[in-house]
């Protein structure tokens, strides 16, 4: 099935983890995708694996001018239909021993990298006759979640600038989603202990952690026709967290 011939997609944060799934599953079903990230080593290894259908553009997602940059190049690939706002940072640290960095750090990242995402494509998406957003936000922002006020407040942030953008963008036919995921097995759990990881595990109704291919099933529906009635949507795939 190539449900994305011909169609480019811009993935921030899409060297390795949820991103790099997504960016592959387009790949495979016909799409052309640019991978920004800050990591370069492993987006140019991924580049490079999935052949002319993929760049790797360095993309620090708190830098307008390194937006502007992306997206240009994603245009020189083709129409830019789809863009994944995936880049996120996760430090999970209470309340009274999160100092001022490290909350402005979740912030810069997780909440103004979403928001100049938003505000770089959609010129291109005007010019392409429409397109769609995918937002990354994570079940904390549908429940909350203890020793992690600061990743929390940014991806509230994040579901609310969702909404707002896809009433905003809806009569250019733009369509904007947010992905609410629950404990997925990539290397961003690795900030908690094995022990840790395991009693989450156990809190889930599922009683598993969820895997990056499995997100990326979601998000590329999202982008794809199959959802053009869709926008503003928060959509949980969390095996059960947010119940």
């Amino acid at each position: 099935m190539n449900r994305f011939t011909d169609r480019v997609f811009l993935i921030s944060g899409g060297a390795r983890g949820l991103g790099a799934a997504q960016a592959r599953r387009l790949v495979a079903e016909g799409g052309k995708v640019l991978i920004g990230d800050v990591l370069v080593e492993d987006g140019e290894k991924l580049a490079a694996e999935l052949g002319q259908a993929c760049r790797f553009q360095h993309l620090d997602v708190t830098s307008e001018a390194q937006w502007r940059e992306a997206v240009a190049v994603a245009e020189g690939m083709g129409p830019l239909h789809g863009l994944v706002n995936n880049a996120g940072v996760y430090a999970p640290v209470p309340l009274l021993d999160t100092d001022t960095a490290q909350f402005e750090r979740h912030t810069r990242i997780n909440q103004l990298g979403t928001f100049l995402g938003m505000r770089a494509v959609v010129p291109a998406f005007e010019r392409t006759g429409g397109g769609a957003i995918v937002n990354i936000s994570s079940t904390v922002a549908l429940r909350s979640a203890p020793n992690a006020i600061a990743y929390t407040a940014t991806k509230w942030a994040v579901r609310g600038m969702t909404k707002a953008a896809a009433l905003e963008l809806a009569d250019k036919n733009i369509r904007v989603n947010s992905v609410h995921p629950g404990p997925i097995d990539t290397e961003m759990l690795s900030v908690r202990s094995r022990e840790d990881n395991l009693r989450r595990i156990q809190q889930v109704p599922m009683k598993r952690l969820g895997t990056a291919d499995e997100i990326a099933g979601l998000a590329l529906f999202l982008l794809s026709d199959e959802s053009r009635y869709m926008t503003g949507a928060e959509v949980a795939m969390d095996g059960g967290c947010a119940l």
